[in-house]
């Protein structure tokens, strides 16, 4: 069993910054790449950035140049940096993996989500 733990949401003022942070657990081989996705109510779940075990990063056209996305590969561990928050970044902020469990077994996996509500 693999479990994803995020931790870091809260409330900020716009303009503001937060970090969130996700730890993958349990039977992990490997992992290829890791991720942050956001839903706002009403709205479908979309990516807001991801990176390689390699330290390739891409984000979404939204949040370049204020969120960072980042990686501790020896602690299963990723990070969102959300700086110059704004109003429409208010969401649930959703971890993802994708995780080899066996040398040719990859599964994706999804943390339980936090909250990142910004103030006008």
């Amino acid at each position: 069993q693999v479990q994803l733990v995020e931790s870091g949401g809260g409330l900020v003022q716009a303009g503001g910054s937060l970090r969130v942070s996700c730890t993958a657990s349990g039977s992990i081989f490997s992992i290829k790449s890791m991720g942050w996705y956001r839903q706002a109510p009403g709205k479908q779940r979309e990516l807001v950035a991801r990176i390689t075990s390699g330290g390739t990063t891409n984000y979404a056209d939204l949040v370049k140049g204020r969120f960072t996305i980042s990686r501790d590969n020896a602690k299963n561990t990723v990070y969102l940096q959300m700086n110059s928050l704004k109003p429409e970044d208010t969401a649930v902020y959703y971890c993802n993996a994708q995780i080899f469990v066996t040398i040719t077994t990859m599964l994706n996996y999804w943390g339980q989500g936090t909250q990142v509500t910004v103030s006008s």
